[in-house]
This record gives structure tokens, sequence and C-alpha cells, in this order.
């Protein structure tokens, strides 16, 4: 396992964190939760238990899909021989989805009313499920990142666990943060959301663009031969 996967898979769950789709309904789903619950440590608490739920099911996905993969020794061999060739046009593929050019407007939403209203009543009680339901939630760029990044990256690397997990994590970060923030903090909440709006999309963009240009050398290189630096 090299350090180049490792960061990559962080960088994919952060990545995906702070797009706008999740970010705004995770900051919602411990808000709406939170309403019920007068206790600091008990909005904390929900928020964490939230943040788990979603991180265990990207975990658990991305090990089952990546183990799938790898399980299929037809599918393993192909990777194994045509990962490199894939992995360009893939690169485009995520860096165009990052960049709103494709896939705009499609979203599954799994969170329906009932839960929601379970979980603003309950409270702490539905968190862990709610995060379950909001992480297969899939919008065009957490969809990419986690099928095109997360799973294709982890399956080439020979980690089933590893690099889900690292991914899991890298998504509760940010989530952590305005888990404290509402908590103790909430009148920074609107600036900080804004700030991180702002931050979120160069940071977007320019990992578009990267994605891009490095999906086009790529396929440069392994798909036509032609090798641009030596």
């Amino acid at each position: 396992m090299d350090w180049v996967s490792i960061s990559s898979a962080a960088w994919l769950g952060i990545l995906t964190a702070i797009s706008p789709c999740p970010l705004a309904s995770n900051i919602a789903a411990i808000s709406f939760i939170g309403r019920q619950l007068h206790s600091k440590t008990a909005i904390l608490s929900s928020g964490l238990l939230y943040t788990a739920g979603r991180t265990v099911t990207y975990v658990v996905l991305g090990a089952l899909l990546a183990s799938g993969l790898l399980a299929s020794g037809e599918i393993s061999r192909f990777l194994q021989k045509y990962l490199n060739e894939i992995l360009g046009p893939l690169l485009i593929i995520l860096g165009m989805i990052l960049l709103n050019m494709i896939g705009g407007g499609v979203s599954i939403n799994m969170a329906g009313e009932g839960i929601q209203k379970k979980a603003q009543q309950q409270g702490m009680l539905y968190a862990f499920p709610l995060g379950v339901l909001f992480a297969l939630s899939f919008c065009p760029v957490s969809a990419g990142l986690f099928f095109g990044g997360l799973v294709p990256l982890a399956a080439g690397a020979n980690s089933t666990l590893l690099l889900p997990l690292i991914y899991g994590i890298g998504t509760a970060v940010p989530v952590v943060v305005f888990a404290f923030l509402i908590a103790f903090g909430s009148q920074w909440l609107g600036k900080a959301f804004n700030s991180l709006n702002k931050i979120e999309f160069f940071v977007r963009t320019a990992t578009g663009i990267i994605f891009i240009l490095v999906g086009f050398y790529y396929s440069l290189a392994h798909v036509y031969g032609i090798v641009l630096f030596t």
C-alpha cells in the first residue's frame, strides 16, 4: 500500500463531504436532529452518531464493491491488465462531473420524510440510521467520487478495507467540525458554511481540472502510447 493511494482515498473522502449536496444534507440533518435536544453534549453526540452512520456505510459499501471486483478472477485480471488504460477516461469523466459539465440534476434520496420526522422527534436514537440513509443518497458529485474514484482505487490497490476506511474517515472530518459548531458555537455556523462553500468551489474546480489533465496524460501514455515526459 503506497501513500499516494492512502492520501488519494482521504482526499476523495474530504472532497465528498464538502461538496454542496452532501454538505448541505449533513448540516441540515444535524441541525434537524438537534432541534429537540437541549444539551450541547446530546447535540454533539447525535452529530457523531450521524457521522458514524455515514462513515460505516461508506466503509461497508466500498469494501463490498471492492471485494466483489477482486473476488471475480476475470474482473481482477482485467483490472490488473487494463487499469491504467481505464484510469485515464475515468479521471476525465470524474473531472467533468466535478466541474458540473455532466451529471447535473440527478440524485438519489434514501432518507424519506418519515425517517426525518422520527429523527426530529427521537433525536439521538435515529441519528445513526439517518446517517446511513443520507450516505446512500448519492448526488452526481458524491456518486462520481465514490463509485468512479474510491472503488476503482481500492480494487486496483487490492485494498478492500483500508482505503474505504480512510475514505470514510475523510468524509467524517468536516461533518464532525460542523456538529461541534452547531453544539457549541451556532453563531459561527453561518460564517463557517459560507467560507467552506467558497473554499469548496475552488478546491472542486482545481481538483476537476487536475483530474482531467491527469486523465488525458494517462490516456495518451497508456492508450495511445504517447509519452510526454520521460
